[in-house]
C-alpha cells in the first residue's frame, strides 16, 4: 500500500510504500540506514542486507543526498526515529541516482543559498518554516471566513498612491504611468461601504532601499476593512485575528517548531488582552532609565550566551579532532556547527547593535516615526505583543483619521510583535469627514483629481470605518523565531538580491 510518512502511525505492523528523497544515510556492515523524506516528514529506512538482492543493497548505500526512490517495507515503532516510526525495507525501487548535491551538511553562505533557492527549498528548515507558513495562511483566511468578512481581490496595478509616492514601483501600463500595489486599502475602503467587513490578500510591492532582515521588496498582505468601526474594536480584532494564528500554528505544527527551536512557551502566551501603549507611552519609556538598565543587562545576557556558544564550538572540535567519530557522528556535528554559528553571528550582531540602540532611544524625539531598534526595543520588553497607539499626523499616512480631542495624533495603531520581532500589523481608523481628508491630501502635496472616486466615499454614505495589514512574512518570522525575513517566504525579492 502506497502512503505517506506523516501516516505512517496508521499502518503500524503493516507493509507500505515510501516515495521520496535520501535526505541522509549511513551504513554499517550489513545494516544501511536511509533516512527518507516525502514532503510529509521525515522516516528512518532500515536495510539488513540479506533482505533484499546484494546488488540492489550495494547500490542503495553508494546513493547520494538527493537521490529519489521508492522503499517498501514494514512499519514499526521506534521512539528515536523521526516522526516515532521506522520502516524495516523488504524492497526498493530507484527512480533517479543522484552524486555531489550542492547543499550539504556543511556551512553555505547566504549568496550561495540564495543562488541555489531551488534547492535549498528542499532543507529542513526551510520545509518547516514553508509548513508553518501554510498554516499561517489557511488560519488567515479561515478567521475572516468564518468571521462574517468577504474576501474582495483589489488591483494590483493601480494609479494612486497608498503609502507613500517614494516607494511606488512604475510601471509602464500601455504608455500610460500605473504602479505596483502598496496596498488594497482603498479599494477595500470603497467595498466595505458595499458588505461591511471584507478583506484582500495577496502580493504587495514596496520599492523601500532598504537592506534590512525585516524588509522585502514583495511580500503578501492581509487587510481587512470595517465599516462602522473605532479603534476599540479594531484593537480587539486585531488580537482575536492573531490570536487565533498562532493558537492554530500550535495546534497543527509543534513538531515544526520544536525542529526550528520556537520559543512555544512565548507563543502560548499570545492570548488577548495584548499591552497597550500610547505613541507617547512609548516615547518616555525608550528615554527613560528603564530603557538604560534593560539594554545593559541585554547586553551582559548576549556576551554570556556568546561565551557558552564559542564553548559549544570548541568541545565540537576538539572531538573531532580526537577522531574515532562514527560517520553519524560527524554529520551531526556537522549539522549543530551550522546551528551554533548562526547563533553566534546573530549574537555578534546583538552585541554590536545593543550600543547604537541604547544611544538611538535615549535620543529619541517626539514626534518621529518609531524606527526598528525602537520597535524592537520596546518589544523585548513585554511578554506579549504590544499595541502602540495614537501617533503623530505628520509621521504617517494622509488617510489616517486626525484624532478631535487631540489633533497632533492620529487614530491609529501598530501592533509590535514579542521577543523583538517589531511591527507585524499597521492599521488606523479612516479620515471619514471630507474636509479633514482633502486637507491631509493637499498637506501631502498628492493631486485631489487622483482621489476623486476615494473622496466620494465621504461625500456619499460616510461612515466611522478602519481596518489594517499585517504582513505574512513577519509573521512567520515571529512565530518560527527566524530572524532572516527572507526565509519566510519561498522565492523572496530583495532589494540587492533576487533569488531565481
Amino acid at each position: 500500500m502506497k502512503t505517506t510518512i506523516h501516516q505512517l502511525s496508521a499502518f503500524a505492523g503493516q507493509e507500505v510504500t515510501l516515495s521520496g528523497w535520501v535526505y541522509h544515510s549511513r551504513h554499517s556492515g550489513k545494516v544501511a540506514f536511509i533516512v527518507l523524506r516525502d514532503g510529509t516528514g521525515l522516516c528512518q529506512c532500515v536495510i539488513e542486507k540479506g533482505r533484499i538482492p546484494d546488488d540492489l543493497f550495494d547500490q542503495l548505500v553508494r546513493l547520494g543526498q538527493e537521490s529519489s526512490l521508492s522503499l517498501s517495507g514494514v512499519v514499526r515503532a521506534e521512539p528515536r526515529s523521526p516522526g516515532g516510526h521506522e520502516l524495516a525495507v523488504t524492497a526498493a525501487s530507484i527512480v533517479c541516482p543522484t552524486q555531489d548535491y550542492p547543499i550539504t551538511p556543511k556551512e553555505h553562505g547566504v549568496e550561495f543559498l540564495m543562488k541555489n533557492r531551488h534547492l535549498h527549498l528542499r532543507s529542513q528548515r526551510t520545509w518547516c518554516i514553508g509548513r508553518i507558513r501554510h498554516t499561517v495562511i489557511d488560519a488567515i483566511r479561515r478567521f475572516f471566513n468564518d468571521n462574517g468578512f468577504t474576501l474582495v481581490d483589489t488591483p494590483i496595478f493601480t494609479a494612486a498612491a497608498g503609502e507613500g509616492e517614494q516607494t511606488l514601483f512604475s510601471v509602464d501600463y500601455f504608455g500610460k504611468p500605473m504602479f505596483l500595489s502598496q496596498t488594497g486599502q482603498l479599494y477595500l475602503e470603497c467595498a466595505a461601504m458595499s458588505f461591511g467587513k471584507v478583506y484582500c490578500f495577496g502580493p504587495t510591492f514596496r520599492a523601500e532601499k532598504s537592506k534590512t532582515r525585516r524588509h522585502l521588496t514583495e511580500f503578501w498582505m492581509v487587510e481587512p476593512e470595517v465599516a462602522y468601526i473605532e479603534l476599540p474594536g479594531l484593537l480587539e480584532l486585531a488580537e482575536n485575528f492573531v490570536s487565533s494564528v498562532v493558537k492554530r500554528v500550535l495546534k497543527d505544527n509543534r513538531p515544526e517548531l520544536e525542529t526550528l527551536g520556537a520559543d512555544i512557551a512565548m507563543l502560548e502566551k499570545i492570548e488577548p488582552p495584548f499591552h497597550r501603549l500610547t505613541y507617547t507611552d512609548a516615547a518616555d519609556i525608550l528615554t527613560s532609565s528603564r530603557t538604560v538598565q534593560f539594554m545593559a543587562e541585554q547586553l551582559e545576557q548576549f556576551k554570556a550566551q556568546k561565551t557558552a556558544l564559542e564553548k559549544q564550538l570548541a568541545d565540537i572540535e576538539a572531538a573531532e579532532k580526537a577522531g574515532g567519530l562514527k560517520q553519524w557522528q560527524k554529520d551531526k556535528n556537522a549539522r549543530l556547527q551550522i546551528e551554533l554559528r548562526a547563533e553566534l553571528d546573530e549574537l555578534n550582531i546583538k552585541i554590536e547593535n545593543n550600543p547604537k540602540h541604547a544611544q538611538l532611544a535615549s535620543e529619541f524625539k517626539w514626534g518621529k516615526d518609531l524606527g526598528g531598534s525602537d520597535e524592537t526595543i520596546i518589544s523585548l520588553m513585554h511578554d506579549k505583543p504590544v499595541f502602540v497607539t495614537h501617533y503623530p499626523r505628520e509621521a504617517k499616512a494622509f488617510y489616517m483619521k486626525t484624532d478631535r480631542d487631540n489633533p497632533k495624533v492620529v487614530q491609529n495603531f501598530d501592533l509590535l510583535a514579542s521577543q523583538g520581532f517589531g511591527e507585524i500589523i499597521g492599521g488606523s481608523v479612516r479620515e471619514d469627514d471630507l474636509q479633514y481628508l482633502l486637507k491631509r491630501v493637499e498637506e501631502e502635496g498628492y493631486d485631489p483629481q487622483h482621489y476623486d472616486w476615494y473622496l466620494d466615499l465621504r461625500k456619499y454614505g460616510s461612515v466611522p470605518h478602519g481596518g489594517f495589514g499585517l504582513g505574512v512574512e513577519r509573521t512567520v518570522a515571529w512565530i518560527t523565531n527566524e530572524r532572516h525575513i527572507r526565509q519566510c517566504i519561498a522565492f523572496p525579492r530583495l532589494m540587492d538580491n533576487v533569488c531565481i
